[in-house]
């Protein structure tokens, strides 16, 4: 195992009490965020996960993976939803870099004789 995400989360969870005791301003805007997305009327929250999960991974985050994986688990998500989602941001994590290769390459060929 390389991770223990369950303690991940709740240490995550018990770390996050002195920034709500600190800055309990942006703790409630930021937990505004979340509230409003369970009042979403489009998608259904496994499918939120799901995609919350993939964008943790493309944002390399571990406490957000730790949490989302948590909440799709809760959702109902299955393993191969899971992988399927995690797929699509292996993909576009890939796009990612392609795109931001052109960019350097750019920015490279901009810096020519200067």
């Amino acid at each position: 195992m390389m991770n223990n995400w369950v303690d991940q989360l709740s240490n995550l969870r018990a770390g996050a009490k002195t920034f709500a005791e600190t800055n309990p301003a942006m703790v409630k805007a930021y937990g505004g965020l979340n509230q409003a997305l369970g009042e979403a009327k489009h998608l259904d929250a496994k499918t939120r996960e799901l995609i919350a999960l993939a964008v943790a991974v493309t944002t390399r985050c571990d406490g957000c993976i730790s949490s989302h994986a948590a909440a799709a688990q809760k959702a109902g998500a299955t393993v191969g939803e899971v992988s399927e989602a995690l797929g699509t941001a292996l993909a576009l994590n890939a796009g990612a870099a392609y795109v931001y290769s052109v960019r350097a390459l750019e920015a490279f060929g901009q810096f020519e004789g200067k």
